[in-house]
């Protein structure tokens, strides 16, 4: 979404993003992305879309290059004012919810399967229709509060977070990520003093960071630790100026525990003159994989061995692929799974209840020996594998 904002000319200092680490700018992204505005990584690519009036394509991007690699259509979409991309293991997320006049009663989160998505070029899509539970006026104006361009997954919950252009903060708002018609729960507000315009929740770390820019166009990022499944800003909530000058910073996304990358949409103004390229940056954090405590049983201080002999747990991983496929065979209740490294760190913990799939993407993890795990009735099972 093009921003509509008041200039004010400010000198800049480069300074460490939370004392370790500076902001790369990589480079200007090509015009086929110059609206850029939602960003993860998947299958060792970035992935970008366009915002408002655009085509329903998801394009990837070599980092290195800085050039559209693939394309792929959104052939049951329309890109009315797509705004943000965000993922969980089995499905890609992009929200349609850009809302700049607050009239719009069309929101929609598109959900596509990674299955199809990484076997073609032209997909489709389930709809998760959605409206606010305390929006009662659609008549319309200039800058309202109900836009939004940010939203991450928890769980099995959609967060999504508005961009208020009067009260110049942000709401995040719930809603279910299966598909459906929903009313989006308010969660509460923080008064973030600039427009938020991406997010991004690193499973890895357990980090949410969100990203927005000034009314003078400064970009920022929010930072915030230990999220809960019955997500509110809580007080570890931390402003960060982003040291890149001026720049209309309209996502972010994670490739690991520690990288991220951010992009600026294309931006020209005529009074003062100014024109901003689409650009492609990149930070470092040093943050540790996230380890919660898991209720029916503690994490082990030692690598997960095996507790059987026989093949009670079989995994592998298809070759080029980046998704483990495992076999459970067990006549007990299971209560949860996760994975540990050979450090006997779990970077990941998924409840029963929240399996819904034998088949795990990893494509965000490095390369390394990880272990998977089983809380079952009695005991835990685990078999280690070998991402390369």
């Amino acid at each position: 979404m093009i921003a509509r904002i008041t200039y004010v000319f400010l000198f800049f200092i480069c300074y460490p993003l939370l004392g370790q680490a500076d902001v790369t700018n990589i480079g200007a992204l090509p015009g086929a992305v110059s609206e850029t505005s939602g960003l993860i990584y998947f299958n060792d690519k970035l992935i970008t879309h366009n915002d408002s009036g655009n085509s329903a394509f998801l394009y990837e991007l070599d980092t290195l290059s800085l050039t559209v690699s693939r394309t792929v259509t959104i052939v049951n979409a329309v890109n009315v004012d797509w705004e943000d991309l965000t993922q969980d293991e089995n499905y890609i997320y992009i929200g349609d919810f850009g809302n700049n006049l607050g009239a719009r009663e069309d929101l929609v989160v598109y959900r596509i399967s990674k299955t199809d998505y990484l076997s073609s070029d032209s997909v489709m899509a389930d709809r998760i229709d959605f409206n606010y539970e305390d929006q009662t006026d659609f008549s319309g104006a200039d800058n309202s509060d109900w836009d939004a361009e940010a939203f991450i997954a928890l769980d099995n919950q959609l967060i999504l977070f508005t961009k208020q252009w009067q009260s110049n903060g942000t709401v995040a708002y719930s809603i279910p990520k299966l598909p459906g018609s929903y009313t989006a729960v308010n969660l509460g507000g923080y008064p973030s003093d600039g427009l938020v315009t991406g997010a991004t929740y690193n499973v890895i770390s357990g980090v949410l960071f969100l990203v927005g820019y000034s009314q003078q166009l400064q970009p920022f990022l929010l930072r915030m630790d230990e999220l809960t499944t019955d997500f509110t800003f809580n007080s570890t909530l931390q402003k960060i100026p982003l040291p890149i000058g001026f720049a209309q910073v309209e996502s972010i996304g994670y490739t690991d525990e520690n990288t991220y990358y951010l992009s600026s949409e294309r931006f020209t103004n005529d009074n003062p003159p100014i024109t901003l390229d689409a650009g492609l940056f990149r930070f470092n954090t040093e943050d540790e994989i996230a380890g919660e405590e898991n209720p029916e049983e503690p994490p082990p201080s030692d690598p997960p061995q095996s507790t059987e002999s026989g093949e009670e747990l079989i995994v592998f991983i298809p070759q080029g692929s980046k998704e483990l496929q495992y076999v459970l065979n067990v006549d007990v209740e299971v209560f949860g799974r996760a994975i540990f490294d050979v450090t006997g760190r779990r970077i990941s913990n998924t409840h029963a209840n929240q399996i819904v799939s034998t088949a795990i993407d990893l494509s965000i993890y490095r390369s390394a020996v990880y272990y998977l795990t089983f809380y079952i009735q009695g005991r835990t099972i685990a078999k280690p594998f070998i991402l390369r």
